[in-house]
């Protein structure tokens, strides 16, 4: 078999990301082959996650100025992310540069607020999405999203899935179709409650009250950081 070229995937962290962003197409890329992974972080402290344990960096922004894939993962942290100069100018100058430039659920935001989704079509967990116009991207509300080299996924487990379709556009559908098997990946929810189409309404209030308690400016803080980017941008 011939040698497969080598890839450098750079996974951002930051306080209060959802692990499963990043973990679950971690878990899948990691089988890519030839392939080394970074967790790059502000520092190397270990990172809060929202699951009640941390991560800890592989690198911080200065070790890798480069990668062939970038994947931003969201979560209730990303709001803060995007306010944080440093994060955004790494961000931008590895996306600049990447192969491929990627995120799960509100990583996209992140990446919309770096500039690097101008005119592309994207997805976003769907309680955020109307959010990315604001940062010039198209909100698309599909699972996974391929727009040139800018391939997003929606909410958290919609991760698993955008790995395995940016694994088939760079390995072929059969190594894809394979990790597949190997992570026994063959869901099957005991409950069709995943999207607010399917859930019951009561469902969906409950969820919006939720966010709105732990995030309630979250909106403002958004169109914020759109005029900061936009003034800092001279758009």
């Amino acid at each position: 078999m011939a040698e497969r070229n080598p890839i450098h995937i750079a996974f951002l962290l930051y306080d209060d990301v959802t692990q499963l962003d990043l973990t679950g197409p971690a878990q899948v890329l990691s089988r890519l082959g030839n392939t080394t992974i970074d967790l790059v972080a502000a520092t190397r402290d270990p990172v809060a996650t929202d699951s009640g344990f941390s991560l800890h960096p592989t690198a911080i922004f200065a070790d890798v100025p480069r990668a062939d894939i970038l994947c931003v993962p969201g979560g209730f942290g990303t709001t803060a992310a995007m306010e944080d100069a440093a994060t955004l100018d790494w961000v931008r100058s590895v996306g600049t540069e990447a192969s491929w430039v990627t995120s799960v659920c509100t990583g996209s935001l992140l990446l919309g607020a770096a500039g690097l989704l101008d005119g592309r079509r994207a997805a976003c967990h769907w309680a955020t999405r109307e959010h990315l116009a604001l940062f010039g991207a198209i909100p698309v509300a599909e699972r996974v999203v391929f727009d040139g080299n800018r391939v997003t996924g929606g909410g958290v487990t919609a991760g698993i899935d955008f790995a395995l379709a940016l694994m088939a556009a760079i390995r072929g559908e059969d190594h894809a179709r394979f990790v597949q098997l190997s992570l026994e990946y063959d869901p099957a929810p005991p409950f069709d409650s995943g999207s607010p189409e399917r859930a019951s309404s009561e469902t969906v209030a409950r969820y919006r009250t939720m966010v709105a308690q732990r995030a309630p400016d979250r909106a403002e803080r958004f169109a914020a950081i759109a005029r900061n980017q936009a003034a800092r941008r001279g758009l």
